[in-house]
């Protein structure tokens, strides 16, 4: 496929202005993938702050600039887009940051492109989620009922108990009606997945953990470590599911500690 044919595709994919690699432009990449119902904007503010690294959110469909493409609710069609958006536009070194579902994205995104034959990235940063092998994803995770079998209010009343989405959005009817079908896709997403047994990546890894995250313990995060030949290292924030996030510069130093010297 030609760049020309996969330019616009790929413009979906990364809807903040994103210059054409160069000095100019720094010599890595970095991949930001949201977390369930989040967008590409959650990381917009990231541009600049991680040294000469490129940020480059990540829009999955069905929100924002592509509300009106249908989301993703299965991994395997997800990443394989995925896999096509990083091969076409990485053209030299490239990392990859997820949190919470976009961490367990993340990682089956590597494996894609390594059955495709396509470079492994320099680093590989997750946070908010537990390594895909472990049994359970957290006590909150164990007890809950799959989103698919929830209510609307049950749905709004899970998202209000992680935080990270605004009240107005999960008190306002016809908002709320907006924002649904995506989380609704992508608990799909997370609700179907199971982890299949693969060769470690080739990848080092650094994850982030939160002190009070009922979605990823500590332990659960540290079992990332499992998941690469190359090194790992692990970092903890005090606060909840989304302190990654709240805390972006501390998250920030981190990412740019996992980086350095790597473009």
């Amino acid at each position: 496929m030609t760049s020309a044919a996969v330019a616009p595709s790929v413009r979906r994919w990364l809807p903040f202005s994103v210059p054409e690699r160069g000095i100019e432009a720094g010599g890595l990449r970095m991949y930001c993938l949201p977390h369930a119902g989040g967008a590409a904007s959650a990381y917009r503010s990231w541009g600049g702050r991680i040294g000469a690294v490129t940020v480059c959110p990540i829009q999955l469909a069905g929100r924002e600039t592509r509300m009106n493409d249908v989301p993703h609710d299965r991994m395997a069609p997800l990443v394989s887009e995925l896999a096509d958006v990083v091969l076409a536009d990485s053209g030299g070194p490239y990392a990859v940051y997820g949190h919470s579902l976009g961490a367990l994205v993340g990682y089956e995104l590597l494996q894609e492109i390594r059955r495709r034959g396509g470079p492994d990235p320099v680093h590989l940063v997750v946070s908010g989620c537990p390594a895909p092998h472990r049994s359970g994803p957290g006590e909150e995770s164990r007890t809950r009922r799959r989103v698919d079998e929830m209510t609307d209010a049950e749905v709004a009343g899970l998202l209000r108990s992680l935080g990270g989405t605004p009240e107005l959005f999960l008190s306002d009817p016809t908002v709320l009606q907006m924002i649904l079908p995506r989380v609704r896709a992508d608990f799909g997403v997370k609700d179907s997945y199971s982890y299949q047994p693969q060769a470690p990546l080739n990848v080092p890894i650094t994850a982030l953990a939160s002190t009070a995250d009922p979605r990823a313990d500590i332990e659960s995060m540290l079992a990332w470590r499992d998941l690469t030949v190359q090194r790992f290292k692990a970092y903890t924030l005090t606060g909840g599911h989304f302190a990654a996030l709240e805390q972006a510069h501390v998250t920030q130093a981190y990412i740019r500690r996992a980086l350095c010297g790597a473009a």
